[in-house]
């Protein structure tokens, strides 16, 4: 029996010794992966063309003004004028209503295909470059650069990721160009830019 105890209490180190050596594997490829994954954020980098299209500015055009007080204002209203048809009557309510709900997304649509045509630098593919200083575009010979540090705000739609350079001005990353590259852009912008300015959905 003292010879069973002793075997079972040789058995139990070993097996102590292995439980710790394993232990130590496991951190040690931890410790790894997290000096990987450091160099890596270190010195991402991703480069991609985006074709901007008259369906992808309508697109921004929408989420852009539905979004502003102008956009807003007008759909409360034509909702109350078709809310007063049914509560009311009178064809007025219905027509000013439906025109008014109608009238922002037409015009936007017609907007989308004069900026279209008149714009030369939606004619050709944009190269951007995404690093850890900010955001470079480059058309040509024209190269620009802005830091996260002065972007406003990211924010999605289904078609395309923007992120706002200023109220009225944005980079628009369309998901089509995107492909593969889409999570690691998401990445990049949200690790580069407060959370707070970021309203992206995957």
């Amino acid at each position: 029996t003292e010879k069973e105890a002793g075997r079972k209490k040789q058995t139990e180190k070993e097996a102590d010794r292995e439980r710790n050596r394993q232990k130590k594997k496991q951190t040690e490829k931890e410790i790894k992966k997290k000096k990987e994954a450091t160099r890596s954020n270190e010195t991402m980098e991703l480069e991609f063309d985006v074709r901007i299209t008259a369906n992808i500015l309508y697109d921004y055009m929408l989420r852009h003004t539905y979004n502003s007080a102008s956009g807003l204002i007008g759909t409360i209203v034509g909702a109350l004028m078709i809310i007063g048809f049914f509560y009311q009557g009178g064809a007025v309510f219905l027509i000013a209503g439906a025109v008014i709900l109608l009238y922002l997304p037409w015009t936007l649509f017609i907007k989308s295909r004069q900026q279209m045509l008149n714009t030369p630098a939606f004619k050709k593919p944009l190269h951007y470059r995404l690093t850890e200083e900010g955001i470079e575009v480059s058309q040509g010979e024209e190269t620009q650069m802005q830091k996260w540090e002065d972007m406003l705000k990211a924010v999605s739609t289904p078609k395309s990721l923007i992120v706002y350079t200023s109220r009225v001005n944005a980079s628009i990353f369309p998901r089509r160009d995107l492909g593969e590259l889409a999570p690691g852009v998401i990445e990049m912008i949200s690790t580069h830019m407060s959370p707070a300015k970021v309203k992206i959905r995957g």
